[in-house]
């Protein structure tokens, strides 16, 4: 079997190393960072990390099932212990062997059933055949920056280019957008600022990150509800813990719990009520300094930032292999090619509590559907049909998420992690049947 790659050693680039070397799958993996990471190593030149940045979900409910975080780990960990447990978790499984550093993936073509993939390192280029193609290089590295109505004399960035508060030292600044990124970076400002407003033109519901000394995250957790109830119940407890967005001059959100993603930070409430950060309405227009909002009101300001989010972007491959429709590719359980049996889009999937092991399952079942399609295996020849008859379908589980570009690839956890279980279950029923001879535990580069 030739080698697969693997493009990016974030976390979901390293399980899935980690699941085909565990598999005898032979792989390599490109990072064009000099270590492992991804996003959660601030050096690294593709990291949008800020260094005040901390997990928004508790260590427990995100953690790698096999490898726990030490209990010297804050229970929300800062992105440099982040940093140190997946470098920790790669060399516990001896992953590094696998990876080519400092090397950029340049294109990914495919010729017949294989691909063709050209990488550059050190300024030289490198063009290898692989029998298949794992891509995780992340959803949180290339910013949706919108245009204003209008031209700003000041300081325009986006949330992305953030790193330090010192950046706001006696500045007017205004903040655009309030996923969590957003509402950290808020935060951080209202310390270091001379004034800061927000401008919002959508409703978000908030959460704390803490209910009676636990992480939101993990109170009920192990009690399974139907979704309706659930959503009945957060909304019900943010109001009780925080009081509504309305109360504090935000927009009431036109949906239901869950619909988006909440944001969990409750500080900037705190400094909302305080004074601290003013909010505002949408921006109707920009001339100068000066900025007016919706409503008529308006401020001036030194810097304007962007917390707008982030675009889907492998600009290595042609959005032709990637079955893309509207704002994101359209693949069974969001990793599965219709007809490619050998390219898988890792880790482009959200969902509430799904963790590092929610994406490490994926893994798991994407190669042990590598491993038993070579086999040729009952298991996997259905999947293929599977894949290629409901790569349509969303497991939404009946949620009916917001149609935004953020939101094309969320998923309702239960209902996915229900399927990975369910085609994994299948896969390794008749593993010990599977002819093994297929594969080798050499990770060799692949065939020019």
């Amino acid at each position: 079997m030739k080698p697969f790659a693997v493009i990016g050693a974030g976390p979901m680039g390293l399980c899935s190393v980690r699941n085909l070397a565990k598999h005898n799958i032979p792989c390599v993996g490109f990072e064009i960072h000099s270590d492992v990471g991804g996003l959660w190593d601030i050096d690294s030149s593709t990291s949008t990390m800020y260094e005040s940045a901390h997990l928004i979900s508790s260590k427990k409910m995100t953690e790698f099932a096999e490898f726990p975080m030490g209990d010297d780990v804050a229970l929300f960990p800062h992105h440099s212990e982040l940093r140190d447990y997946f470098r920790a978790y790669a060399k516990e499984f001896d992953l590094y062997r696998h990876y080519e550093f400092e090397t950029e993936v340049v294109s990914c073509e495919r010729v017949g059933d294989d691909w063709r993939i050209t990488t550059r390192q050190n300024g030289e280029e490198q063009t290898r055949v692989f029998g298949g193609l794992l891509i995780a290089n992340g959803t949180l590295h290339h910013p949706n920056m919108p245009s204003l109505p209008g031209d700003f004399a000041g300081e325009l960035l986006h949330s992305s280019e953030y790193r330090d508060p010192a950046t706001f030292e006696g500045k007017r600044v205004l903040l655009v957008g309030c996923g969590n990124s957003g509402a950290d970076i808020a935060v951080d400002a209202a310390h270091r600022a001379k004034s800061v407003d927000i401008s919002l033109r959508r409703g978000y519901y908030f959460l704390p990150k803490f209910i009676g000394g636990k992480a939101t995250d993990a109170v009920g957790g192990r009690v399974k509800l139907p979704r309706f109830i659930q959503q009945r119940i957060s909304a019900a407890l943010s109001k009780f813990m925080l009081g509504t967005p309305e109360q504090y001059g935000l927009p009431k959100p036109d949906y239901k719990m869950f619909e988006s993603h909440p944001v969990i930070n409750s500080l900037i409430l705190h400094h909302i009520g305080h004074g601290d950060i003013k909010a505002r309405k949408d921006i109707a227009e920009v001339s100068g300094h000066k900025v007016t909002f919706t409503d008529g009101s308006c401020g001036e300001y030194d810097m304007i930032l962007m917390a707008t989010g982030y675009k889907l972007h492998y600009p290595f491959i042609e959005r032709e292999h990637l079955n893309w429709e509207e704002f994101a590719p359209r693949l069974y359980l969001n990793v599965f090619h219709p007809e490619y049996d050998n390219l898988f889009l890792m880790g482009m999937v959200e969902a509430a509590g799904l963790g590092w092991e929610g994406r490490n399952k994926q893994a798991e079942m994407v190669a042990l559907y590598i491993r038993q399609l070579a086999a040729g295996a009952e298991s996997a020849r259905k999947l293929k049909k599977t894949k290629l008859a409901e790569a349509g379908n969303r497991a939404d589980g009946g949620m009916n998420y917001l149609k935004l570009e953020r939101m094309a690839y969320y998923v309702h956890k239960d209902t996915y992690l229900k399927a990975l279980a369910g085609h994994t279950k299948h896969l390794l029923k008749d593993l010990p049947v599977a002819d093994t001879g297929h594969f080798s535990a050499n990770p060799a580069a692949a065939t020019r």
